[in-house]
């Protein structure tokens, strides 16, 4: 099915690159291209990058155009992680502070995603199972946190309702660097 995917896409891109068919590549972006980036990233590695961001020593920037997020060290330099950010129509920007971190926190579904997802359980103990992962880092009053991920394929892609993923084995290392009210900057 991917390499038939594939073929398609590079169909697409030659059809697309001839003056006589004038369309845009849906595959470039989208939500096609959100589901292709699940199978084309198969894990982003964390790592420590020169990055000149303006910003103090300890906070967290999310871009979510790159699906990355940035803790600033200092220096010119930051370690850059893979995330899942929010799909079409849950994306936003803005900034929080930390206001609450939790080992494998339990989870609630609020009432909009319920009122979206009715088969969602109203309440999930924490554990590998629960969709927060391992840790959660929570953003303000807002709904939105920075969590770990029982669905690490989704790293790279624009899935979730507005939070943002991690693996595991990220979040449990940005869990250890980041404090009660260290600044978050989610930028587009």
């Amino acid at each position: 099915m991917f390499r038939a995917l594939l073929r398609i896409g590079a169909a697409v891109a030659v059809l697309g690159a001839s003056p006589a068919f004038a369309f845009t590549d849906p595959f470039a972006s989208g939500p096609i291209a959100d589901f292709l980036t699940i199978f084309r990233q198969q894990g982003i590695p964390r790592e420590v990058v020169a990055w000149r961001s303006g910003y103090a020593p300890g906070t967290v920037v999310v871009s979510t155009s790159q699906r990355r997020l940035y803790y600033v060290l200092g220096r010119d330099r930051a370690i850059r992680y893979g995330v899942g950010v929010g799909r079409q129509g849950f994306t936003w920007a803005g900034t929080k502070s930390v206001t609450m971190k939790r080992e494998w926190p339990a989870w609630r579904p609020p009432p909009q995603m319920l009122k979206r997802r009715p088969d969602l359980p109203r309440h999930m103990p924490g554990g590998i199972e629960n969709p927060l992962g391992a840790r959660a880092i929570y953003l303000g009053s807002s709904l939105y946190r920075i969590h770990g991920s029982n669905e690490p394929d989704t790293i790279g892609a624009a899935v979730s309702s507005g939070c943002i993923r991690m693996t595991n084995r990220d979040v449990m290392d940005l869990y250890e660097r980041v404090r009660i009210g260290t600044k978050v900057v989610v930028v587009r």
